[in-house]
């Protein structure tokens, strides 16, 4: 709901007990946004749900609300339609203020959150001694994108890389060097980390056809776990020279991630089974330490267990989250945790979650949301793979985009006639590269699996980043082609409404704060893209000269009322995609 629906709704609340007495306090007064603009902006549709309490038909009691509404600031006298919908249009006048109001504000109106908290948004997490892949895109994506709109509405933020970097797999690989390269175990960038991957396969082969060669990895894990100095040693070479890579993949996104990996929570794992244990909810299943919680059962029905710790004494993934679920409650205090993982994994998410609140860890005012997503697919609808049939690795789909879209640029500067500087190239074509595999994967409701299409992602028309970026760019070329500077038109620069495409550009950008208050809550990012887009499309209308508005060679007051009208889309764009993790161009 957005300011103007507040107020709104405020009003028909003071209204229904005005007319019906305080019993009517707080009544809904069900406001909603028009479905067809001819009826107006608003249509409150209380009277009907009334009809039964009040044993009156709905146009009456319709009637009687609108006797003691007062809009008179906002809207035009309301109108009763239908069995009893009360229409209303907003007042050009109060349109005018509203975009006046929030003009000289670089919030654009936006108020902070009214009860800023800690909140942890869990993402990324690719693993140590492998490649980020196309696996990854999605989690780093969508967790950056919820980190920022939490950040701009003023929570205070942590962004966590929950990285997989102890466990097995590491006992395997160190095992495995000591035999074929041992100088990686001493050596910082011995090896780079295509060889790294390389050798991390030939240990897991080895490691699942060879019982002495296991029990070897076996061993070398205990001396990791009991910080033997040169496996530790090993070990944090390991992790730094995975951690260089990451890094890498994390600057070309511009994303900021704050690593804590599997291994900071280590030594918490024996308090985790100790506490269960102690409240009773530990029964030993097999040899193992198990949870069991109602609603899990596996595909016969049986009672289906969490382990949190091996008949063998080892730990269990579950037993790592319950671990930093305790941590980011009592050490963080966070008040609200978001796990950004694909949907494969919501079983898991929703049975730790459980066992946690049934030990009594987690408080009544902290909130945990298990975030799905979907999976990325080919054009041919199966999972996204190479033509070999291997994982896409994250940055050559990052390269690949890169390259294309310095392509179809080439081409296009060919065609217009245009020379620009080979930095200039370079700037645009990776902003556009990167920008449109973002909002590819963030436009798309991230419930869904998508098809991901480097001609769909790239092309200039549509629900796409080259499409936002070249609204944002003609309104900077608006700016270059009049000699006019969009920051000196001053606060004294004043909206003037006129036109129908102005009204409804006018309308749309007083939106804004909805949106973005909508996916504070429902951590759903294509809201914003849709938002974007249809911004996008209406401002083109506006612009279009065919429909008889002009900027530059309008008259004043209309000139600069119409550059201001640009200026705040732009800016509008601009914070919209800086919400997404996408940078904008003054020129494409």
């Amino acid at each position: 709901m957005n300011a103007t629906q507040e107020q709104l709704k405020l009003k028909f609340e003071q209204a229904l007990v005005a007319a019906f007495g305080a019993d009517f306090a707080g009544v809904d007064p069900i406001l909603v946004a028009a479905s067809n603009p001819k009826f107006g902006d608003y249509q409150a549709n209380v009277a009907l749900s009334l009809s039964k309490k009040l044993g009156k038909q709905p146009r009456a009691i319709a009637s009687t609300i609108v006797e003691k509404l007062d809009v008179s600031e906002i809207c035009e006298p309301p109108e009763i339609a239908g069995p009893g919908f009360i229409n209303l249009k907003l007042k050009t006048a109060y349109l005018e203020a509203q975009l006046n109001a929030i003009q000289p504000d670089p919030r654009l109106g936006m108020p902070t959150a009214k009860t800023p908290q800690r909140e942890i948004v869990d993402f990324s997490s690719p693993n140590i001694a492998k490649e980020m892949h196309v696996g990854h895109l999605r989690s780093t994506i969508i967790g950056d994108s919820i980190a920022r709109v939490l950040e701009f509405q003023g929570h205070d933020v942590l962004r966590l890389n929950h990285v997989g970097d102890w466990g097995t797999q590491f006992g395997m690989l160190i095992a495995y060097l000591r035999e074929v390269y041992p100088e990686a175990l001493t050596t910082a960038n011995a090896l780079d980390i295509g060889d790294l991957v390389t050798f991390y396969r030939k240990a897991k082969q080895r490691f699942d056809a060879d019982e002495a060669f296991q029990e070897t990895a076996r061993q070398e894990v205990v001396r990791l776990q009991a910080g033997a100095e040169d496996t530790l040693h090993a070990w944090k070479l390991l992790c730094e020279q995975s951690r260089q890579e990451f890094q890498v993949i994390y600057d070309l996104l511009n994303v900021r991630v704050i690593e804590r990996g599997e291994s900071f929570y280590n030594p918490l794992l024996p308090g985790v089974v100790e506490d269960l244990e102690k409240s009773g909810l530990l029964v030993e299943n097999q040899g193992a330490k198990c949870v069991f919680v109602e609603g899990f059962t596996n595909r016969e029905g049986e009672p289906l267990p969490l382990i949190v710790q091996k008949s063998d004494g080892g730990y269990n993934y579950a037993t790592t989250d319950l671990a930093a679920l305790r941590y980011r409650i009592r050490q963080d205090e966070a008040k609200r945790i978001i796990y950004v993982t694909d949907a494969g994994q919501s079983n898991h998410f929703a049975q730790f979650i459980k066992v946690a609140r049934k030990a009594g860890w987690v408080p009544d005012d902290v909130e945990l949301v298990h975030v799905p997503f979907g999976l990325v697919l080919g054009e041919d609808g199966k999972k996204f793979k190479t033509r070999s049939g291997d994982t896409v690795r994250l940055r050559d789909l990052l390269d690949e985009a890169i390259a294309r879209a310095r392509t179809d640029l080439e081409l296009r500067l060919k065609e217009e006639e245009r020379q620009e500087t080979e930095e200039f190239i370079n700037k645009v074509a990776e902003v556009v590269g990167i920008s449109a595999v973002k909002y590819a994967d963030l436009s798309q409701n991230r419930t869904s699996n998508y098809i991901f299409s480097y001609d769909k992602m790239l092309d200039l028309k549509g629900n796409t980043a080259p499409y936002m970026l070249y609204a944002y760019a003609r309104i900077q070329g608006i700016s270059r082609k009049g000699g006019i500077s969009f920051e000196e038109l001053g606060d004294n620069a004043k909206v003037v409404l006129q036109h129908e495409t102005e009204l409804a550009l006018a309308k749309y950008l007083l939106q804004l704060d909805e949106v973005i208050n909508t996916v504070e809550q429902d951590l759903l990012p294509h809201r914003l893209c849709e938002y974007l887009y249809e911004l996008s499309k209406k401002f083109n209308q506006f612009y279009d000269r065919d429909r008889g508005v002009q900027v530059l060679n309008a008259e004043e007051p209309l000139r600069t009322s119409r550059l201001v009208l640009c200026d705040l889309t732009a800016r509008t764009l601009k914070l919209g995609l800086s919400l997404l993790g996408i940078q904008v161009l003054e020129r494409m």
